[in-house]
């Protein structure tokens, strides 16, 4: 008997919802912190992933293939307050019933593609960017095992060819996956990220607003 498919949307709520915890541990002195993304400082990088979001949230709902859905906010001034509302309009679309189910388009992977394989780009996708994140502040990342299970689950899937790695694409090219290496470090590496180069100790972190963060949908 086959176990039953793990819901692609609640485990996206998940990292969604720890990507937001660790960009809210930010403070201003942060923002122009360099990233695991080459390149991007933490502002950046967070304009990218609210992005990301605003581009999903649009393909859940039929209107993926508009270009202005894609583009990072123009101000990123608070990049908190930006990344919050970002992430809540993406739950909230994600949300809705039958989403799995439906079509959506992607321009910048190429096209249309099943919503349960769509939210599964967006979930892989959360997952690092957290990490991202916490990587860049020093601070520990809290997603449970069968999150990150399937995080390598879908890590192993993501196409290695060197022509679609490396700058300008999603991912790095792949790095050699020790032995032993734990769930997250092995999607991390699949994925082109050397944790080792990030570790995640610093403690000095005040914590996160625990009231805003009940007001997430799905929270």
């Amino acid at each position: 008997m086959t176990s039953p498919a793990p819901d692609i949307v609640a485990l996206d709520r998940i990292a969604v919802q720890e990507s937001l915890r660790v960009v809210e541990l930010a403070q201003e002195a942060d923002w122009e912190r360099d990233t695991p993304c080459t390149g991007w400082t933490l502002r950046r990088l967070v304009a990218h992933m609210a992005a990301q979001h605003y581009g999903f949230a649009a393909a859940a709902q039929g209107a993926g293939s508009e270009a202005a859905y894609w583009r990072e906010p123009e101000d990123m001034s608070e990049p908190g307050r930006t990344y919050r509302v970002a992430a809540t309009v993406v739950l909230t679309a994600f949300a809705e019933p039958a989403v799995a189910e439906r079509e959506f388009v992607l321009p910048e992977l190429g096209g249309a593609f099943p919503g349960r394989m769509a939210l599964g780009f967006h979930f892989i996708d959360y997952v690092v960017h957290a990490w991202d994140v916490a990587a860049t502040l020093g601070v520990g990342l809290d997603l449970p095992g069968h999150v990150l299970d399937s995080a390598v689950t879908i890590a192993r899937l993501v196409p290695t060819d060197p022509a679609g790695r490396g700058p300008g694409f999603a991912f790095a090219p792949i790095l050699d996956v020790p032995a032993g290496a734990g769930p997250l470090d092995e999607a991390l590496r699949l994925l082109g990220r050397a944790p080792e180069k990030w570790p995640l100790t610093r403690a000095d972190r005040p914590e996160p607003n625990i009231q805003s963060q009940r007001g997430l949908s799905g929270g």
